[in-house]
């Protein structure tokens, strides 16, 4: 399965929007510092995921989430579903 994510500044309360295979691995390695990108807001926290079962999928809702450059349209996705992947 592949995962378009986005992720909050628990620090500065920005969003970064991303995709990967293993969401749970991922999140580790934004919390560690091991993205350039996401290194200086740590800690960050699951804010909302999409799960696809096709790599292109995924890639394609992280460039719509991207172009939307909106804070209230993603806001909006948090009613959804987060926790589930990280309860395992």
């Amino acid at each position: 399965m592949f995962y378009t994510y986005i992720l909050k500044s628990q620090k500065s309360g920005i969003y970064y929007i991303g995709y990967t295979g293993n969401l749970r691995k991922r999140l580790n390695e934004h919390n560690t510092g091991r993205g350039r990108a996401t290194r200086i807001n740590r800690p960050w926290e699951l804010f909302y995921f999409e799960e696809f079962r096709i790599h292109r999928d995924a890639v394609q809702r992280e460039k719509q989430l991207k172009s939307w450059k909106s804070r209230k349209a993603l806001e909006r996705l948090k009613f959804k579903t987060k926790s589930r992947i990280l309860d395992k």
